[in-house]
């Protein structure tokens, strides 16, 4: 017959409670009581369950971390480095697609309440209802999605005007903007508004194509703006998947860049993981910075210690040879 719990408890001369906290690690026993404890785990060859040691610590090692797809440069190589950092903590990492469906999404959160899996990482399109997130562990990627959770994001704005300047120096007179917006409230939409202020600034023409699509759909919108705007002399592309849509329908048009337009991208340069990029002038997001980070935060949120709710990081700006 196995032995069980009570009958360290019993050998030990202790409560049941006292060797569960032993087991836990907890400090609250002193040292000639856990001796005790240890001496009869030893002496009656006891094995803990597994299982509910990590149930009661609610600790089984495992994040999750969900993307929208994983067919795309940035997610795949944020996915890379918040495996890379969860694994210096001793933390698995659940990587779930959630392919534009919300249920994936809400699925996790359950397992989360169901204490299968530790906490998430949310790089979401979709509004979750509070009752599912409340006493959830998460992190989230860009955006606000309650004041209890955290979330880390880059410095949207101040780069995208500094991007739109640098296309005004460089000789553009009528610049647009191309991009795709999330389903909800995000920083990601301080692009667009730092390109609506700028023009604004130096009394310029706006040109704005930006959709809620899906991805998959940048080669349409890029088709759209070209179809609807065909002399302007500048573009902002609000992702890295938008200007190579861009790039490959101009091309496909006859325009040539630089010499017809200029195009500048946000999201970053990624041609060390796509070999068939093009060296793209463009506002580098980091990438591998955002990832640490936001592993370090939702560690330390489960840990039940304060984090910041709005973490942001800097970008650069890469000059390639999409712009003059």
């Amino acid at each position: 017959m196995a032995v069980t719990i009570k009958d360290v408890a019993k050998y030990a001369g202790v409560g049941v409670g006292t060797v569960s906290r032993v087991l836990n690690g907890e400090k609250s026993v002193g040292e000639e009581t856990r001796q005790s404890i240890l001496s009869a785990i030893e002496a009656l060859n006891y094995t803990p369950n597994q299982m509910a040691v990590k149930l009661r610590k609610n600790a089984n090692k495992i994040i999750a971390l969900l993307v929208p797809v994983i067919n795309h440069p940035f997610f795949a190589k944020f996915a890379y480095y918040v495996e890379d950092e969860a694994d210096k903590f001793g933390y698995s990492v659940l990587l779930v697609s959630s392919q534009q469906k919300i249920a994936k999404e809400s699925e996790i959160l359950a397992r989360i309440h169901r204490r299968e899996v530790d906490g998430a990482i949310f790089v979401t399109h979709y509004e979750h209802d509070e009752k599912e997130l409340v006493g959830c562990p998460i992190v989230s990627i860009d955006r606000k999605i309650l004041d209890s959770i955290p979330y880390v994001t880059s410095d949207n704005y101040d780069a995208t005007k500094n991007a739109i300047s640098f296309l005004i120096d460089k000789g553009c007179k009528k610049i647009g903007y191309v991009g795709s917006k999330p389903l909800v409230e995000s920083e990601v939409m301080q692009r667009v508004e730092a390109y609506k202020d700028i023009m604004a600034e130096k009394s310029l023409e706006t040109f704005i194509v930006d959709e809620v699509i899906e991805h998959g759909e940048e080669y349409r919108v890029a088709s759209d703006f070209i179809d609807k705007y065909k002399d302007v002399d500048g573009v902002f592309a609000s992702g890295y998947t938008m200007a190579q849509a861009f790039c490959e329908v101009a091309k496909s048009r006859g325009l040539k860049i630089p010499q017809d337009v200029q195009l500048v991208a946000y999201d970053g340069s990624f041609n060390e993981w796509e070999d068939r990029s093009v060296p793209i002038t463009c506002v580098e997001q980091p990438v591998e910075e955002m990832a640490r980070e936001v592993v370090k935060l939702l560690i330390t949120k489960m840990s039940s210690k304060d984090v910041p709710l709005r973490t942001v990081l800097k970008t650069r700006f890469i000059e390639g040879e999409s712009t003059k």
